[in-house]
């Protein structure tokens, strides 16, 4: 990891971030628009390149509402065929590099029939259902302690701004708990079912790793999920990548502006 850090120190001029936020299917956008320093994740060692359709795979860096931010523009996924500690490891990177306070933002399918598609969720909990656990392995006494408490990873503290800061902007705010799955098939109607029996109120197929990460790293989380589409059986809807992005495409205005509101709250 100290060749990852050193290679970024040089190419961000040892800018020191204190806020880290991986931005999800069809939410690159924001990035975009805020940019100092950015480093594509194929030059970065330790990185591995993005593939995903919606993710550009790039390292940015700048200074947001007077915070000093970095962002993940696209994620990599476990149903990629990479290993839990190749998509967690950016998250590592962030705590080093001085991140204290991690949002983490998805597109997700909706198990409760009371959200519609570009509803914005807060993170409350998550169920992960992805057969495994990114802290499987030895563990690293620099980041975390081998048996971290789970017990309130999105911290409510940052759940209650997100919802004060959504409250001064009109938006209209959800709530729940995220399920995540491997993929990349999407979830069969009899899954999204028991997700509901559970308490799920979104499904998706990434953030889940990430939380766990950052919550052992002893960082701050925060989760923001855009409904894209009803999950599978909750509508004659066939779902689709490509209706992913379109939908979220619409939210997107609505959640620049809500995150820049956290941040210059925060």
């Amino acid at each position: 990891m100290e060749n990852t850090i050193n290679f970024i120190n040089e190419k961000t001029d040892d800018f020191v971030p204190e806020i880290g936020i991986i931005l999800g299917s069809g939410l690159g956008e924001f990035a975009d628009e805020y940019c100092e320093y950015s480093i594509p994740y194929a030059e970065i060692p330790g990185f591995i390149k993005s593939n995903v359709a919606g993710h550009k795979g790039r390292l940015v860096f700048s200074e947001i509402e007077g915070k000093k931010v970095v962002m993940m523009q696209g994620r990599n996924h476990y149903y990629e065929g990479h290993s839990m500690a190749e998509i967690t490891y950016p998250v590592k990177v962030m705590k080093k590099l001085g991140v204290k306070t991690l949002i983490l933002t998805n597109a997700a399918g909706s198990v409760n029939e009371s959200f519609r598609p570009a509803d914005l969720m807060i993170i409350t909990d998550h169920i992960n259902f992805m057969g495994t656990n990114p802290l499987i392995g030895p563990n690293d006494n620099t980041l975390g302690e081998r048996f971290p408490d789970m017990s309130e990873i999105y911290k409510k503290d940052l759940v209650k701004l997100a919802e004060k800061c959504a409250e001064k902007l009109c938006i209209d705010i959800q709530k729940g708990i995220y399920f995540a799955s491997s993929g990349p098939s999407y979830e069969t109607p009899a899954e999204i079912n028991m997700a509901r029996i559970i308490g799920a109120d979104a499904v998706g197929m990434s953030t889940v790793p990430e939380a766990i990460v950052a919550n052992y790293c002893g960082m701050n989380v925060l989760g923001i999920s855009c409904i894209s589409n009803p999950a599978s059986g909750i509508s004659d809807v066939k779902l689709s990548h490509a209706e992913v992005i379109e939908t979220t495409d619409k939210a997107k205005n609505r959640f620049k502006s809500l995150v820049l509101e956290i941040l210059k709250e925060l």
